[in-house]
């Protein structure tokens, strides 16, 4: 094995892919992936036609599926919406794309929406009963009245709502825990608990 430079803390000296990081309470990445591939198949097609390059594209779809099933059982017919901090949020295109591309009704941002034990409520639409938090945020920010009382980003009442059954929250409070670096070492396990699966690629060995 070659002897590495003192400076290079990683080195990856195999012709395979590893994973450097997980993010497992936000879908970050999602839409530059999405946003990849039609450049991708614009700039080389015959790449995509001369292999077989699994889909991408339904993964708006996907998701909002997935966040229907997340509503409160009682809710038939959920209205989902995405949480964003705002346009400041250096996420923002991410929220404000793949609400786009589910085709939900807008975003949220503080300011433009209350909240009760009854749901959320938005100004220009109806009483929302699924909610999608993509924002990296802290969860102490999520909600003046239940965590920090200066946070001008998060929704006063929000948990209230939550506890109360009448809003589904995905990346709720306290899932940032599995996005903590120090517990990377342990997502092989996780992933092998929640979904009985294996991960398909190796991860660089780390210390805590």
């Amino acid at each position: 094995m070659r002897t590495l430079p003192v400076l290079i803390w990683c080195g990856l000296l195999e012709n395979d892919f590893y994973v450097l990081e997980d993010n497992l309470r936000t879908p970050s990445g999602v839409s530059y992936m999405l946003e990849n591939r039609k450049t991708m198949m614009r700039l080389f097609p015959e790449l995509f036609a001369n292999h077989t390059v699994e889909p991408v594209e339904h993964y708006p779809q996907v998701l909002l599926d997935t966040l229907r099933e997340a509503a409160p059982l009682h809710v038939s017919d959920p209205t989902i919406v995405v949480m964003t901090p705002g346009a400041y949020n250096s996420a923002y295109f991410e929220h404000a794309f793949l609400a786009s591309q589910m085709g939900v009704g807008g975003w949220l941002k503080a300011g433009f929406v209350r909240a009760s034990a009854k749901g959320l409520h938005v100004h220009h639409s109806r009483t929302a009963t699924s909610a999608c938090n993509l924002s990296p945020g802290d969860d102490d920010f999520l909600d003046p009245l239940a965590f920090r009382p200066d946070s001008a980003l998060g929704v006063p009442g929000l948990l209230e709502a939550y506890c109360s059954g009448n809003v589904a929250l995905a990346n709720g409070v306290g899932t940032g825990v599995a996005d903590d670096k120090s517990t990377y070492l342990y997502v092989p396990e996780m992933i092998r608990f929640i979904l009985a699966k294996r991960r398909c690629y190796r991860m660089c060995r780390r210390g805590v």
